[in-house]
């Protein structure tokens, strides 16, 4: 894994592609509730304001990189484990673990790219006045590097307050819901009885010998010695149902390790508005939970699910964003357990009258947000990113657990599937039909059925004979395929696979120690434990072209069904007790998915040496990649916007819907708006299920056929573009598809938008999602700024509602005033096809006539990146356009050139000079509309690669 570690492991967590899956009638019935699930059950049912938990200052240890102190539960007595991190880059990181648990407690590994580096924590005394009220006895203040900075923990109840000067950013516990279910022994056990038996003669012992007269400093010395507390010397605590055994519907969970959820609350004064924690199909803002359930993380295959509803799909990142006109803050709750996350706020339900109300009155109720974290099992691991921006806290989190990865040119464009097409004449008929009708694609994907009998690694050897020959062809077109591979193996003695993995004994293990069988696509399956490095070294080897028969390097991979679906397991997934090694399933259920395509993504990168960069989708993804189906309906072409935004907010920018949706047949006007959405999300692919009508572009009639293809076009024309920001979001964190408010975080018009978009900082979106619009109202941010309409030019301020007029053709897209962006007018085949043809600029002017962009240039699909490309800084200032290198350092040479420069927002010149790097000078012709004041110089003709600046006088 070495290869992977070092080359990929900043951007495992957090890459590839997320679609939609919708429904015609969701069986809420086969998924459980909150009250269903007896831990979630349990810990909402505790009150606030009634923490038995106090920290023991006595045993509070501060050393240069951490604090530790114990904290007790008066209830029971058990102690737990305070560590308090102060890192690198503005986060804190506060873990919470037994002091001393019956057995290990499982605490996630390989998410953190590294262990995060640490700053030093200062004690700062309490006489200081901000601290006034905080009695030495029962709390302690601590520095976090800027001076108006501090923690404050305060001993009982125990809670921790982050503060900036005197205002609080974030607190824990403050409302007391704390919980830390201790492993314990069931008390129908030989043993518990045993250990009972003999601490109570333990106590009568003492209590015999005990003096009359107590002697408090020994009592504080017991206290503070967690030896002397014997397990019965705490209090009696009484099993619920749920805790040691649990049924839902006719599945049995026979937690052997009894109860072992966790939680705890965060209050975030002056917040109204959080986002993240995906997967949902819900609005952008989480909304409030008192009056449902929680919002659910926990991996699952649901087929059919229903909109705007809190209910677990197929990923979970458990990252959580909230944010205000002042500040924006994260929370990454490191657990891979099954996670429930619980919202209120002290102005839900108020109208923007009511708010108005409370101003004229004077009520000075600061708005708050309060969020409670709830786990099955491991332990509290939280860091808190403090902002204090939205690019502060993207970088904060990249810096946790990596950036996107930067996927090949090919992966940015268009990609055609369906489950599935038939055989490899088939393929070849669609491959045609692409460039019959002038449409450029670069993947065509093939599902289960491309495979011998559900055997994956395999062709059918009827309908793909001659696999080798299908992707010959599509590499001399400079084409690729996509085929998919899933994580279960069908249990068959004549299948070289299975029998590899259950003669290396890989299959994850059933409560009784055998291997676990579930029921998938093949019928009875066998599950790799690929939560074991060993066997993800295996099946990475198995992408080797000498094992994997028939695939060459244009063959890429989808990893599906790998929640783990398991079609007869419980809430269709596998069982909580299955054993991987020494952890349950229920430990490690939301990571499996990210092992799996970590191991395949390793597989791709070996097959080629380490040289090419790989393309692997996934559904299942924890804190990762994720893939999800949709419905042919215009609520499922809504939501998509939500949904991705959610997603770039906590790293993942590869995101798209299906276009057309994975369900049901689209009218005409449904599939053309699809591809116009779709057109501009990261992640642009058409599927559709295998019961659906074929849905190839051209079969909806010509006028759809041009509508369709100069959607797509129009994807292709700004590949410059959309590399760039894939470069960007690998270099930074910062998503590609963004909401609004990322931009002008000062602006709460934005903070709740969510049918437009931004992609980078340039470039605005408004999709036309409803049926038989005819105009959309775009909003359009920034109050001394302006934005030009990219298909018209014409120029709009920003700070207003723009309503647009629209027909079926149109797409408002709008370019900020400020920005200049690189498109490829010259549209080809595929993306590869036009890697060395010529750029055209599109320079828009803001009011102070001024602009810049930036140009990134590589070979589009090796890891070579990392030191050749060319990386340029595109400025226009006093009439004056420049290219400048921002890689001096960098190799790599391009036959491209600069065919085309057009300025939105300028003034007529009466000539143009051209002054290339070698010093020489020359006049370039232009055109000047004056009815849009738009300056077009037609082939400048310098090299894309070059210094150089056009000057117009």
């Amino acid at each position: 894994m070495a290869t992977f570690t070092e080359r990929m492991a900043p951007v495992l967590v957090l890459w590839l592609a997320v679609f939609l899956s919708g429904t015609w009638a969701v069986d809420k019935g086969n998924f459980k509730t909150c009250d269903q699930s007896s831990f979630c059950k349990r810990q909402r049912a505790l009150k606030p304001g009634e923490s038995p938990y106090r920290a023991l200052l006595e045993t509070m240890e501060l050393t240069n990189t951490r604090l530790t102190l114990q904290l007790i539960n008066d209830n029971n007595k058990v102690r737990l484990l305070l560590e308090l991190y102060r890192l690198q880059g503005n986060m804190t990181r506060v873990k919470i673990n037994e002091l001393k648990p019956l057995k290990p407690r499982y605490e996630v590994p390989d998410v953190l790219i590294r262990e995060p580096p640490t700053e030093p924590l200062r004690h700062v005394p309490t006489v200081n006045n901000l601290f006034e009220n905080l009695p030495d006895e029962n709390g302690v203040v601590l520095s976090l590097g800027a001076e108006s900075q501090r923690v404050i923990l305060s001993a009982r109840p125990f809670r921790l307050d982050i503060m900036e000067g005197r205002d609080v950013v974030m607190s824990l516990n403050s409302r007391g819901l704390l919980a830390f279910e201790h492993l314990r022994m069931r008390k129908d056990t030989f043993s518990y009885k045993v250990t009972s038996t003999v601490a109570s003669v333990w106590n009568n012992i003492k209590r015999v010998f005990s003096s009359s007269q107590a002697d408090p400093e020994a009592e504080k010395k017991e206290e503070a010695d967690p030896a002397a507390q014997p397990e019965a010397a705490k209090e009696e605590e009484k099993d619920e149902d749920g805790m040691w055994e649990e049924t839902f519907k006719s599945h049995t969970d026979s937690k052997p390790n009894g109860p072992s959820a966790v939680s705890l609350d965060f209050s975030l004064p002056g917040v109204e508005h959080v986002y993240g924690i995906p997967e949902h199909a819900d609005t952008l803002r989480l909304k409030t939970t008192e009056n449902g359930d929680p919002y659910r993380l926990y991996n699952l295959d649901v087929f059919q699910y229903e909109l705007y509803n809190p209910m677990a799909l197929y990923g979970a990142v458990p990252v959580m964003l909230a944010h205000n006109a002042q500040r924006t803050t994260g929370v990454f709750w490191l657990n891979a357990a099954e996670t429930w996350v619980d919202i209120s706020s002290n102005t839900a339900g108020k109208t923007v009258f009511g708010k108005m109300l409370d101003y004229v009155q004077g009520s000075n109720e600061t708005p708050q947000t309060d969020v409670r974290w709830i786990s099955e099992s491991g332990i509290i691991d939280v860091f808190i990113m403090l902002g204090p921006t939205p690019k502060d806290v993207f970088s904060q989190y990249a810096s946790l657990t990596g950036t996107q990865a930067f996927p090949p040119l090919a992966a940015v464009g268009y990609h055609q599937c369906r489950w599935n097409y038939n055989d490899q004449e088939d393929v070849a008929a669609v491959d045609a039909g692409f460039d019959e009708h002038d449409i450029p694609y670069d993947y065509i994907w093939l599902d289960i059925e491309h495979t011998d009998g559900k055997r994956y690694f395999t062709w059918d050897p009827h309908k793909f004979a001659t696999p080798k020959e299908m992707l010959q062809g599509l590499s001399d077109k400079k084409r690729k395929m996509v085929a998919i591979v899933d994580p279960h193996i069908k249990v068959d003695s004549n299948y070289k696979i299975h029998n590899e993995i259950r003669s290396r004994s890989f299959y994850i293990k059933n409560k009784d120690g055998g291997d676990y069988e579930g029921w998938c696509w093949p019928g009875s399956a066998g599950y790799p434990d690929f939560t074991r490095a060993d066997m993800r070294d295996w099946w990475a080897s198995m992408f080797a072209y000498d094992q994997y028969e028939g695939s060459m390097e244009n063959l890429d991979t989808w990893n599906d069904m790998n929640e783990p679906s398991v079609f007869n397991g419980p809430e269709v997934t596998m069982h909580k007790d299955a054993m991987h090694g020494a952890w349950e399933h229920r430990d490690v259920h939301n990571i499996y998915g990210f092992y799996v395509q970590m191991a395949t993504a390793e597989g791709l990168i070996q097959r080629s040496g380490g040289v090419e960069r790989p393309f692997v989708l996934t559904r299942a993804f924890f804190a990762g990649s994720q893939r999800y189906d949709n419905a042919a309906e215009w609520e499922h072409l809504k939501i998509s916007i939500p949904m991705c935004l959610s997603l770039g907010l906590v790293g993942i920018s590869f995101c798209g819907a299906d276009v057309g949706g994975f369900f049901k047949s689209p009218n005409t006007e449904l599939l053309v708006r699809w591809y116009q959405t779709g057109a501009y999300q990261p992640f642009f692919r058409a599927h559709a299920h295998l019961d659906t009508p074929r849905r190839e572009p051209w079969l909806f009639g010509p006028e759809n056929t041009a509508l369709i293809r100069e959607a797509v076009r129009q994807r292709y024309t700004l590949l410059p573009y959309w590399y760039l920001q894939f470069y960007h979001a690998h270099r930074t964190g910062e998503p590609i598809m963004r909401p609004l408010w990322v931009e002008y975080p000062e602006d709460p018009a934005t903070f709740a938008l969510e049918d437009e978009f931004l992609i980078g900082r340039d470039l605005l979106v408004h999709p036309v999602t409803e049926e038989g619009a005819r105009g959309v109202t775009a909003y359009l941010p920034g109050k001394d700024q302006v934005w030009f309409d990219v298909h018209t030019f014409q120029k709009h301020n920003g700070a207003q509602n723009l309503y647009i007029p629209v027909t079926m053709s149109s797409i408002p897209v709008f370019q900020r005033g400020g920005s200049i962006i690189p498109r490829k007018i010259r549209v080809r085949r595929s993306s590869s096809c036009m890697m060395q043809d010529p750029y055209t600029l599109y320079v828009a002017l803001n009011l102070q006539r001024t602009a810049e962009g930036e140009l990134y240039i590589d070979d589009g699909h090796t890891f070579n990146y990392e030191k050749e490309f060319i990386h340029r800084r595109l400025s226009f200032a006093n009439n004056v356009l420049s290219s400048v290198n921002l890689a001096p350092e960098a190799q790599f040479s391009t036959g491209s050139w600069i065919e085309r420069i057009v300025i939105l927002g300028a003034s007529k010149p009466s000539k143009v000079l051209l002054k290339t790097d070698d010093g020489q000078e020359s006049q370039v012709e232009f055109d000047f509309d004056a009815s849009m004041s738009v300056l077009t110089l037609r082939k400048p003709g310098m090299n894309a690669g070059a210094d150089w600046n056009v000057m117009l006088q």
